[in-house]
């Protein structure tokens, strides 16, 4: 049993990463609901939370189907990380997630997300000044190091767990590397197999398949892996992951018509969620995903990224499942 303080997650839990503008509450609900076991909130700059800035704000929404949830958050000065870590334990999430992860210019080259993986030390004071800054569990994403020559995920992991850290997740690449190239999970399995390491590590980075997620079990020993990409349009990957652990073998693919109603699902809790203007207009950029693959989807996909009418789109994603309804599963 994998725990993260009291937050119990199975064997070998599946993680829904944290996502900027994906992993918000109407995608994470579909996750959920293919089998995600620990999801993340998009995660909130540290200065939007203390000025009060309504993105930031909006983030922090948060519902009790989707327990255990966690918040992330980044930063680079520290009174400002202890003033938003109290702001977000009002939010009662199950546990506060530290971003050192992010590679994005407008993040890491203003001294947070993975930039910090340049300055070990004050990494670790921010570190401590959540900790000590709430109740809640904290944990901790982040990468491999800032490049090749400086990798050392290792020395994170033993100096951050010392100050009281529950749980890491690490991504298998450099922040120079952003997301190119092959994830190299070796350091993870290094800090997993660490005797050191108490607690639970999880791995991050091109987990795209159910054999890719056991090789890395079995391989490296990690405690659960975290999904990102590869959930976006396709959040049965979590279940799809799941059956092969226990079974050996694969689930089947989606319908065409589980697709449809994944995609209306997650379309209602967008509108319910952002409003009916907003909900619409960011729906769009998921259609793809969901009906990826499908043949001569060309016309209808440009119709359902440019109608302003709900009840449009409705009848265009139950064309969808009419014209589509003999295909093969395996598309």
């Amino acid at each position: 049993m994998v725990k993260i303080g009291n937050i119990e997650l199975g064997d070998f839990p599946l993680l829904l990463a944290p996502m900027e503008d994906v992993s918000d509450p109407p995608f994470r609900y579909v996750c959920k609901r293919n089998g995600a076991d620990m999801m993340y909130t998009e995660f909130i700059s540290s200065e939007g939370l203390i000025r009060d800035a309504v993105k930031s704000i909006k983030k922090l929404d948060i519902f009790d189907y989707e327990r255990p949830i966690g918040i992330q958050f980044y930063g680079g000065n520290i009174e400002s990380m202890i003033e938003a870590t109290e702001i977000i334990s009002e939010a009662k999430p199950d546990l506060i997630d530290i971003n050192y992860g992010c590679p994005v210019k407008g993040v890491a080259c203003k001294g947070a997300g993975a930039g910090l993986l340049q300055d070990i030390p004050k990494m670790v004071r921010i570190t401590e000044s959540v900790v000590k800054s709430t109740h809640l569990p904290v944990t901790v994403k982040t990468r491999l190091g800032w490049d090749d020559s400086t990798k050392n995920v290792v020395e994170v992991a033993e100096r951050l767990q010392d100050i009281g850290i529950q749980a890491i997740t690490i991504h298998g690449r450099t922040r120079k590397q952003m997301y190119k190239g092959p994830a190299d999970w070796t350091l993870i399995g290094a800090i997993k197999n660490n005797p050191r390491i108490k607690i639970p590590v999880f791995g991050n980075g091109d987990v795209v398949s159910p054999e890719f997620a056991i090789d890395m079990k079995n391989r490296h020993g990690v405690d659960g892996v975290m999904i990102g990409r590869a959930s976006i349009g396709y959040p049965w990957i979590f279940r799809e992951i799941k059956h092969f652990m226990q079974t050996g073998k694969h689930r089947d693919k989606p319908t065409v018509n589980e697709r449809v109603e994944t995609a209306i699902m997650h379309l209602e809790k967008s509108l319910e969620w952002k409003g009916e203007k907003q909900g619409l207009l960011e729906m769009r950029t998921h259609y793809s995903n969901y009906f990826k693959g499908l043949p001569n989807f060309k016309d209808i996909r440009m119709k359902l990224v440019t109608s302003y009418s709900i009840d449009e789109v409705y009848s265009l994603l139950n064309q969808v499942r009419e014209v589509y309804s003999e295909l093969i599963e395996n598309f």
